[in-house]
């Protein structure tokens, strides 16, 4: 996947219209945790509390470029990027209609309803969603939106060119990004090479959700059970074919972490930054924990992908309960 420069400077004026770059720090609580410097980049504080915002926003911009009949669109999801479909339909007029599994996050869904989407619960996870969600497509005549998608990557793209240009005087050693359905990591890469910066990539998944990690090991798509309780945006049963082609190209390992590992993680943003991360949220920093003893010296980032945590998640988490 490669996109010209201008096709970046154009998202990132697309994204910009409707939010501002979010931040990263170097926490000295978490360097002290750590030992070595973290930076954090900061997608919690996208308008929607996650970094899926800023695909929707792409997306939808390219849709009515191309297809300017478009009225209706759906999709499927476990919340963010329900969400991102829901506050970029809005902004061009666009109905939205997501669907999510039965037992989805209860704030998550109560905030894609804020944004006027019509929410369906179908399915025991999210692959069961996306079956349907292109089962109503069809039925239906709506434009199905999917959950991976080069213009999805190239919205996405904005954060991490963000992150590479603030520290262009001295870029980190090391990015872990959390894997879901792949548009984060995936963009990532695509950032890296507009930043002409060297930094390693590492992807993260779930051990309750290891399907792009098995298919980066194999080099092939492989299908595995996605279970984890906590880590929901990481909850993907399935690898997608080109984004699997890309993170095989770009990125040194992919690595997983369970979801006590995900929910120690959680505590520790909290309690070094009073920041909330929802599991996937809180993954990457998870995995630089998980792998602390190679970085000494070095500058290590992670994205807090989102903080999309239900509250009665949140508490459970922080009286280590889980």
């Amino acid at each position: 996947m490669i996109f010209t420069r201008e096709s970046i400077e154009s998202a990132k004026r697309t994204v910009y219209a409707a939010m501002p770059p979010t931040p990263q720090y170097n926490w000295p609580l978490l360097k002290q945790a750590l030992g070595f410097d973290v930076w954090v980049k900061h997608e919690n504080h996208t308008p929607l509390g996650a970094f899926k915002v800023r695909g929707g926003l792409t997306y939808a911009d390219w849709l009515r470029r191309t297809h300017p009949d478009v009225r209706h669109v759906i999709s499927a999801t476990r919340g963010n990027h329900g969400q991102s479909i829901g506050f970029a339909a809005r902004q061009h007029g666009l109905k939205a209609t997501v669907v999510v599994p039965h037992g989805n996050s209860v704030e998550k869904n109560a905030a894609m309803r804020a944004l006027d989407v019509e929410l369906v619960e179908h399915g025991e996870d999210f692959q069961a969603s996306s079956e349907h969600a292109a089962v109503l497509a069809k039925r239906d005549g709506l434009h199905r939106v999917p959950s991976y998608h080069p213009e999805l990557v190239r919205g996405v793209a904005t954060a991490y060119v963000e992150f590479f240009e603030a520290l262009r005087e001295s870029p980190p050693d090391v990015l872990y990004v959390p894997i879901g359905l792949g548009s984060g990591i995936t963009g990532a890469s695509v950032a890296r090479a507009h930043c002409g910066v060297k930094t390693r990539l590492i992807g993260v998944v779930s051990t309750l959700a290891p399907a792009y990690q098995k298919s980066f090991q194999s080099g092939v798509a492989i299908d595995a059970p996605a279970t984890t309780a906590i880590a929901d945006g990481m909850a993907c049963r399935s690898a997608v074919p080109e984004a699997l082609e890309i993170i095989r190209r770009e990125v040194e390992d992919v690595i997983a972490v369970s979801d006590e590992e995900v929910a120690s993680a959680m505590r520790l943003i909290y309690t070094s930054t009073h920041n909330v991360a929802e599991g996937a949220g809180a993954a990457a920093l998870a995995a630089a924990i998980q792998q602390n003893d190679r970085w000494g010296g070095k500058r290590v980032g992670v994205v807090l992908s989102g903080g999309n945590v239900d509250a009665s998640v949140l508490a459970r988490v922080l009286k280590n309960e889980q």
